[in-house]
């Protein structure tokens, strides 16, 4: 199995999803992290990512770990420097349709957003309300390409598009798509060579349905022009993704792949799970597993069944603890002082 890993968490993206397989396969396997320094949850994102973001790394004698999976603006070079040169580099993309629904509902409190009463009103004008000097402003266009680390606002050109897609390209090992969750699981399980059980997963830092709304054909390709750069990068990356399964896999046996992740998932859920699904956050009881609420989403998460045993239950636990807990616990355990 790999263990040097770099991966693009992307924002909106089921990205918390992907970091907790991570935070477990590390975990099980004692692998170190490369947490940002004092721990948080981000590499001092919005700037590009630098070396130094990474809590025990030092130019003297720069210190390799094994993955780097916080939110950060990509900058491969700074990247290089912190994990080895075998590293595989993953991310996940997803429709930007759907990314600005989420985000216009997520971020909320962002100056580009705060003052449009509806993602319909933000897209009418969209300059009266976004400015891209503002600090906060990445979230409201092409967050996709800011987070690979391109300028959002960039012209659409036919050849930075090119150039724009050869980086990624080049940066690389694959893209998931969100949309096709579990076949990016089975070519992330190929790629990596990791067995089924450090693949499943269950939801995390998903949405309630009453927060999401419906979008219109209008709207739609509204989202689409406003950002174009995004389009260009999902429409590409969907479809090498399945040039690849085609190519790698084939059509047949990733369906039955993604049958015995989707029959494992189930049988995990009905081990772990109280009600088998995830629940509201007013509903969770144990306020250790209840989710980081952002913005007017309103985050699901889970209960545990009673009485499990020692083994089973933290298993169980850990499918389940919310990317914050468990980056926090994780961090801890990795800077434990040695001498007290």
């Amino acid at each position: 199995p790999k263990t040097d890993i770099v991966f693009l968490k992307v924002h909106k993206s089921a990205s918390s999803t992907v970091m907790n397989i991570l935070f477990r396969f590390g975990e099980t396997h004692n692998l170190t992290f490369a947490f940002p320094i004092g721990g948080g949850n981000q590499l001092f994102y919005p700037q590009h990512f630098l070396a130094r973001f990474v809590q025990g790394f030092s130019p003297r004698s720069p210190r390799r770990f094994n993955i780097l999976c916080h939110h950060m603006r990509f900058l491969q070079s700074e990247v290089q420097k912190v994990v080895s040169h075998s590293a595989i580099y993953f991310s996940i993309l997803r429709n930007p349709v759907q990314l600005m629904e989420s985000s216009f509902a997520y971020y909320k409190g962002t100056s580009a957003f705060s003052r449009a009463r509806s993602l319909e009103e933000f897209l009418s004008q969209p300059y009266r309300y976004y400015n891209p000097a503002d600090s906060d402003s990445h979230y409201a266009r092409n967050l996709m390409t800011f987070d690979f680390g391109f300028n959002p606002d960039g012209e659409v050109s036919v050849k930075r598009v090119q150039l724009m897609l050869k980086a990624i390209e080049a940066s690389f090992d694959l893209l998931l798509i969100s949309e096709y969750f579990d076949e990016s699981m089975v070519l992330l399980k190929e790629m990596l060579c990791w067995d089924l059980d450090s693949i499943v997963s269950f939801p995390l830092n998903i949405r309630d349905s009453s927060t999401k709304s419906s979008l219109s054909n209008t709207i739609v390709e509204k989202i689409k022009d406003w950002n174009r750069l995004d389009w260009e990068i999902y429409t590409h990356f969907n479809r090498t993704f399945w040039e690849r399964i085609d190519r790698d896999i084939g059509r047949e046996r990733m369906q039955q792949e993604v049958k015995a992740l989707r029959e494992r998932r189930a049988e995990l859920a009905r081990t772990c799970l109280q009600g088998m699904g995830s629940v509201a956050p007013k509903d969770i009881k144990d306020s250790s597993l209840r989710p980081l609420q952002h913005g007017n989403a309103k985050i699901l998460g889970y209960n545990l069944k009673q009485g499990l045993d020692k083994e089973t239950e933290l298993m169980c636990r850990r499918l389940v603890t919310p990317e914050l807990q468990y980056s926090s616990a994780l961090y801890k355990k990795q800077f434990a002082q040695k001498h007290p």
